[in-house]
C-alpha cells in the first residue's frame, strides 16, 4: 500500500473523523449585519471546504452583543444568525469536511471599528458600547475603561455561552472551540496582565481559570460527550509579568484531567499592545503546541506562519502536534489542501465538480 503522509492520515476526536490534519483556522470576516452573516460568509467558508481540509471552522461567533469585537462580527444568540450558520455546517459538510464553530466573547477588546477602518476602539459617543472585563483596565490609553464584572455578571456569560453551545448543536456542528486567547475575555481571566481581581476569580492560576473552566461546564452540559470540544489558548504573553509556556502546561494539564477536553489550539499573543514577540518566522508558535502535547499530555493543534505542505507534514510526522490550523495561507489559497495533496503524492478530496482541476 502506498504511503500516506501524515498530513493526510484521518484524525478522530471521539465519534468525529476528519479526513486529513488540515483545519481551516476560525478567522474574522467581520462582515455581518446584526451578528448575522450573508452570501459572503457562504463563499468564504464553502470556497475552504471545497479545497479540502479535513476540518473548517467558521469564524469566531459571539454569545451576545456586547460580546462582538465589530459591528460586523458574526453572533449566535438568536434565531436568525442560527439559520446562517446552519447552513455554513450544512455546506461544509456536504464537500466532505467536520463543520467546527469557536465560540467567543471579546471582553475589554470590544466595540472596535473594521480592521479596513483602522480598526480602533469606537466611544459611547460614536455608536460604541462600554466592554466589559475582569477588571477596570483597558486595552490600551485608547480604549473605553472596561465595566468589570461582578460575579452575577460572570454567571450570566457563563449562560450565554451554553446557549450559543446549544444553538451550534442544533444547527449541525460537530466540532466546538472555545475562543481562550488573543486578548479575548477567557484569555483576560487567565492573563495576570489583565486579571488583578482579588476573589475567587483572581489571584492564582486556579483562580484565574475557574472561568473558563465554568464556561466548559455550561458548554457540556449542551454539547454531547461523543462530540469533541477544543480550546484555543495563548500559550505566551510576550509580555514580563503574562502568561508563559509553563503556566500554560500546567493549564492544559487542568484541562487533560477535567477528560472533556480534547485538544489544544496552541496560539500566543494578544493581552496587551506592549507584547514583544521574539521572532516572526515561519512556525514560530510550532514549539508551543509541541511543549503542551508532550508535558501535559493532551492533543494539540500548531498555528503561525505555517505555509508549505512540506512544512505542515514535518509538524504532524514528527509529533509535535496533531492538528496544522491554517489562516493566512487558505485566504491566499482555499485550494490550499488540494494543492499539498499533490505536492505530497496524495489524491486530493475534493468536490466532483472540481476533481478534472488535479
Amino acid at each position: 500500500m502506498a504511503h500516506i503522509p501524515a498530513l493526510f492520515q484521518p484524525a478522530t476526536f471521539r465519534s468525529v473523523t476528519a479526513r486529513n490534519r488540515i483545519v481551516v483556522s476560525p478567522m474574522c470576516q467581520y462582515s455581518a449585519v446584526d451578528g448575522v452573516g450573508h452570501d459572503w460568509h457562504i463563499q468564504n467558508v464553502g470556497s475552504k471546504a471545497a479545497g479540502g481540509a479535513g476540518i473548517v471552522f467558521v469564524e469566531a461567533t459571539h454569545v451576545s452583543s456586547i460580546g462582538r469585537i465589530t459591528h460586523g462580527c458574526l453572533g449566535l444568540w438568536n434565531d436568525e444568525q442560527q439559520a446562517l450558520v446552519a447552513r455554513l455546517a450544512a455546506l461544509i459538510a456536504s464537500c466532505g469536511a467536520v463543520p467546527g464553530i469557536q465560540l467567543a466573547h471579546a471582553g475589554r477588546k470590544a466595540s472596535c471599528e473594521l480592521p479596513w477602518k483602522g480598526g480602533g476602539p469606537i466611544s459611547v459617543a460614536a455608536g460604541g458600547w462600554v466592554p466589559v472585563a475582569p477588571s477596570p483596565l483597558p486595552f490600551s490609553d485608547a480604549h473605553t475603561v472596561p465595566r468589570p464584572l461582578t460575579i452575577e455578571n460572570i454567571q450570566t456569560i457563563v449562560a450565554q455561552f451554553r446557549e450559543s453551545a446549544r444553538r451550534a448543536l442544533q444547527a449541525g456542528f460537530r466540532v466546538l472551540e472555545l475562543h481562550g486567547a488573543h486578548g479575548y475575555l477567557l484569555h483576560e481571566f487567565l492573563s495576570p496582565v489583565s486579571n488583578q481581581r482579588n476573589d475567587q476569580y483572581g489571584g492564582d492560576l486556579h483562580g484565574r481559570s475557574r472561568f473558563l473552566m465554568q464556561v466548559i461546564d455550561a458548554v457540556r452540559a449542551e454539547w454531547p460527550l461523543e462530540l469533541p470540544l477544543f480550546v484555543r489558548l495563548s500559550c505566551s504573553d510576550y509580555l514580563e509579568g503574562g502568561l508563559t509556556i509553563e503556566d500554560t502546561v500546567a493549564l492544559a494539564r487542568l484541562l487533560k484531567a477535567r477528560g472533556d477536553v480534547d485538544l489544544v489550539d496552541c496560539s500566543g499573543g494578544g493581552i496587551s499592545p506592549a507584547q514583544r514577540i521574539p521572532s516572526l518566522h515561519a512556525g514560530y508558535q510550532v514549539p508551543f503546541a509541541e511543549r503542551v502535547r508532550h508535558d501535559a499530555g493532551i492533543a494539540t493543534g500548531a498555528v503561525g506562519l505555517i505555509r508549505t505542505p512540506e512544512h505542515a507534514d514535518e509538524i504532524v510526522a514528527n509529533g509535535r502536534a496533531d492538528l496544522v490550523f491554517l489562516a493566512r495561507a487558505m485566504l491566499a489559497d482555499p485550494a490550499w489542501s488540494a494543492r499539498a495533496a499533490g505536492a505530497l503524492g496524495v489524491k486530493p478530496d475534493v468536490p466532483p465538480q472540481y476533481a478534472r482541476a488535479y
